[in-house]
Parts: C-alpha cells; structure tokens; sequence
C-alpha cells in the first residue's frame, strides 16, 4: 500500500514528495524493468505498482481499509502482463501510475489555495510523465542549462509558430468546407444567406436551418436542447 513517511503540506514539500515517488516508478518500469516483470505473475491475485517518498518501488495488493489511508494505483497490472507485448504493457502501467501520482499530489495539495495549486501544477509539468519516458524514450529529468535552456525556448517557439499556422490553414479549410455544403443554405426566417461566422441551428422537424438569432437560441441553450423544433414546428404542434 501506498505509504506516508510525514504528510507534506507546503507546495515544495509535495513536490518533493511527487518527484520521489515518480522516481521509484520510473526506476521500475525501467532499470528494475526485468525485477518488476517477474513480480507481476498474472496467477496471483490483483497487484498494484507503488512509488514511495524514499524513491523505492513495490508490487503488491491493494489496501485493506476503505477509504485507504491514500489514493490507490490501479489495480491488476499483472492480469495484462502476458497477453500484450512488454512495451505496451509498461506504456499502460505507465499511463495508470502518471493518474496515481497525480491523485497522491493533489490529495496533499487539497488545502492549498489558487495560486499554490497552479505553483504545483507548473512544478509537476514541467517534468516529462511516466508514459513519456516510457513510451517516447524522454530522459527521465529534463533540467536544461540556460544555454540550452535559449535554444529550447527558441526551438519551442519555431515549433508553436508552425503549429499556429497549421491550425490556422485546418480551419480556413474547415470553414471553405462547410460553406461549400451550406452555401446555398437560407435562414428560415430571414432568407439570409449561410455564413460560418454565424451560429446556425437545424430544425429536428422540418430540416430547416435558421440563423440562432433570429429563433432566439445562443450556443450555450443549444447545447441543453436534445431535439429541437423551429417556431413554424412548434405551433403546427399545438394546433387544436
């Protein structure tokens, strides 16, 4: 079970205790990978992969108590160790022990206030997670020098530029696309012509689309309407 050696409470108290942990998985899942394997016997009963505040590992069964003393691990990571290949199944332990670690975080953290909590966060994020090391072969600590930390923030940037105009060129497409299939589309009340600029909304009854201000329904009430009737439809309803 997941063990406590002193209940952290200030944001760097947790952080260390994060780290800790994280590094006692990743020595598992990694240098200790063939030693974790074995201990995973897909004939014993449900085991559970647990990092400690000393940096340690351990495979065992799930606490006794209800509510645990912690959060809980996943549980059964053995029952999966036999019917995938290994790198897939250290990439799933993986992915269930980055939610774990974060759930024993934000235990501790609970009675922080805005600030702190978002102080944590930026802390735990700006290391790479567990699947990340696993999967796509990170270095287990990024701690760049100022010199490289230049060209990393330099590479970052080149990357954010093209990814914005990626985005941005997938959306003028989207948005050509759908004026294409809407071009001929005309409001219901107003006759006015489709524009992807406006919000629209289809008549569930009739199939006509009408422009959200002119049937009085903004994005937000749309989005509570199950199936939704024009104006024209509703009265057609209601007539004796």
């Amino acid at each position: 079970m997941a063990s406590i050696s002193s209940s952290p409470r200030t944001v760097e108290e947790i952080f260390k205790d994060y780290s800790a942990r994280r590094a006692g998985i990743l020595r598992a899942l990694t240098n200790d990978v063939e030693e974790f394997s074995n201990m995973c016997d897909p004939e014993k009963e449900n085991l559970c992969l647990y990092g400690h505040p000393n940096e340690t590992w351990e495979v065992n069964l799930p606490a006794d108590e209800v509510p645990p003393e912690l959060p809980e691990p996943a549980l059964g990571i053995n029952f999966a160790r036999d019917g995938m290949n290994r790198i897939d199944w250290l990439s799933l332990v993986a992915v269930h022990s980055d939610c774990w670690l974060l759930a024993v975080a934000y235990f501790f953290g609970a009675r922080l206030n805005r600030n702190e909590r978002k102080r944590l966060h930026s802390l735990i994020n700006d290391l790479p997670t567990v699947f990340e090391v696993i999967a796509e072969r990170k270095p287990i600590q990024d701690k760049p020098s100022a010199d490289n930390g230049s060209k990393s923030r330099g590479s970052i940037q080149r990357t954010s530029d093209v990814q914005a105009k990626n985005t941005a060129k997938l959306a003028d497409e989207s948005c050509d696309e759908d004026e294409e299939e809407h071009g001929e589309t005309l409001c219901g009340c107003c006759d006015g012509n489709y524009n992807a600029d406006e919000f629209w909304i289809g008549c569930d009854i009739c199939e006509r689309w009408f422009h959200g201000k002119c049937v009085k329904i903004t994005p937000a009430r749309a989005e509570g309407i199950k199936q939704y009737k024009c104006p024209a439809c509703n009265l057609k309803r209601h007539r004796p």
